[in-house]
């Protein structure tokens, strides 16, 4: 996955001097085999690494500001294994600028009954220690991700996992940087949004590039190295024989290859970890890149077509939380409806810019009209999207902050398209159509979005939190009453807890 790091979590253990030094080296132990056994697990994304445990308001301040000073620290895991006089924390946590989630766990999973005694009981007293510590987090108006049970139990890690997917997103965001080809659609509401608040509240800068900028990357590419890579596309997919060499039309294979090779040239000089295009705004270039965005989509870029820099920005952050998960993640549009009598589905697609890493088989590789934008036919994938359980997110400016708007759906099979020469996905709606349509447009969701089958609500609602933003969820169990009263209530909440400014 392109410009990805790999960070690491802290695991970071609180006590106090009162236990005297036995004790606290037993702590110290103890606590190097959770964190030890959390490294170790598979079904944890990042490593863990335990630090020294604190056991002072001075121990605790160093650390928090060591971890916000550490690029490769994603986040810290705390746990209290004995009691921890929370008043120690409130300077480092009051300093700390990482997320952290808060693990309830305990050393031993079952209690020694017939022999348990007053030293077992003050060693062992995170029940004790972990309210003293909620207490203050909750004092403070702290947001982490609360895991409650024994550190072995796989429900536990799993928890733990999807903090981590989420806490590596947000570790990507800082700093990255994302590209803009051109402005956006003209008129189009949604795709525009305050880049300046996106920054400040994000940690991501979105800049815009001219198209001729682009242009020039894809007229130096090299004619050998563009045939080279036309073949490969001939070998790792299946290609219209029209486009194949010899074909009549192989010249526009080529021409997608160095759309592609130019788009790579760019991005990886700039250190983006995604961009926008327009089709109003092509300048010199004959297609409109397809093929091209959609392998980029598949090597981790976020992409937001129409000048879409938040679906682009989000689509990165999805990349990053379902790496290494099957299933796949790609660009998504809510295009057209079926609405018989019961029930309804999405034929969700867009013209050209589908991420294969969602395709049920080898994608075919076709070129056909695209009926705008003024420009010579596309090259692009054609396929159809896995079944399965997926959903749909929407990152959207309300002006006065940014909302997360997540769909829970269900990809489903459909009748053949034969005359529907782009990749698309048929879905069914969580709670049901007319729901859940409802919920997303009363929400203000945008048509664009980011579609995964490995990224899960709770990464997205472990995320959202870690940036501060409203999520909204649409799911099981949703009414469009309940919905319509959550998303009033979020009004006066977070323009009491952040004020007036985005």
């Amino acid at each position: 996955m392109k410009n990805l790091s790999r960070p690491v979590i802290w695991f970071v253990c609180g006590s106090q001097h009162l236990y005297g030094p036995g004790p606290l080296a037993q702590v110290a132990d103890n606590a190097q085999t959770i964190a030890g056994a959390l490294a170790a697990s598979a079904r944890l994304p990042l490593k863990t690494v335990m630090k020294p445990i604190v056991t002072t308001p001075d121990e605790i301040t160093r650390m928090c500001m060591a971890a916000n000073a550490d690029a490769e620290c994603a986040g810290l895991i705390l746990w209290m294994h004995t009691f921890s006089p929370a008043k120690m924390w409130i300077r480092g946590l009051s300093l700390l600028s990482k997320p952290f989630l808060h693990l309830h766990t305990q050393f031993n999973r079952d209690l020694p009954w017939a022999s348990i005694d007053m030293d077992f009981m003050n060693l062992n007293q995170a029940a004790h220690g972990d309210r003293e510590a909620g207490f203050l987090h909750s004092r403070m108006g702290l947001a982490r991700k609360v895991v409650v049970g024994h550190w072995s139990d796989p429900e536990v890690e799993d928890r733990i996992g999807a903090w981590m997917r989420a806490a590596h997103a947000w570790a990507d965001w800082q700093g990255a940087r994302f590209c803009r080809f051109g402005d956006n659609m003209r008129q189009v509401a949604v795709t525009e949004g305050d880049k300046v608040s996106a920054e400040m509240k994000f940690g991501f800068a979105v800049n815009g590039y001219g198209v001729s900028e682009l242009v020039a990357q894809v007229e130096a590419v090299k004619p050998a190295a563009a045939e080279a890579l036309a073949a490969d596309y001939e070998s790792l997919y299946a290609v219209a024989p029209e486009l194949k060499k010899g074909g009549k039309r192989h010249a526009a294979l080529v021409y997608a290859a160095r759309q592609e090779l130019g788009l790579r040239a760019f991005l990886e000089a700039g250190g983006f970890k995604g961009f926008t295009d327009t089709f109003e705004d092509l300048a010199g270039l004959e297609q409109l890149p397809g093929l091209a965005v959609q392998r980029l989509m598949a090597d981790g870029y976020g992409f937001g077509a129409e000048g879409d820099w938040k679906t682009a920005a989000l689509l990165r952050a999805m990349k990053v939380m379902g790496e290494g998960l099957a299933g796949g993640t790609s660009f998504m549009e809510d295009y057209t409806y079926h609405l018989p009598p019961a029930g309804g589905q999405v034929l969700g697609a867009h013209m050209l810019e589908i991420c294969p890493s969602i395709a049920a088989a080898k994608p075919r590789v076709e070129i056909h009209p695209l009926g705008i934008g003024g420009k010579s036919d596309p090259v692009r994938m054609v396929f159809d999207g896995k079944k399965g359980a997926a959903l749909n997110a929407s990152l959207i400016d309300m002006g006065t902050r940014f909302r997360l708007v997540v769909n829970e759906i269900r990809v489903v099979d459909h009748a053949d398209l034969p005359k529907l020469p782009v990749a698309r996905a048929v879905w069914e709606c969580e709670p049901d159509f007319k729901t859940a349509c409802a919920a997303w447009i009363l929400a203000g969701g945008a048509h664009h979005s980011g579609f995964s089958y490995s990224v899960t609500t709770e990464m997205l609602e472990d995320f959202a939190g870690m940036a501060g933003i409203e999520m909204a969820r649409i799911g099981r169990g949703t009414t469009v009453s309940a919905f319509r009263q959550d998303l009033r209530n979020n009004e006066v909440y977070y323009h009491l807890a952040h004020g007036f400014r985005a």
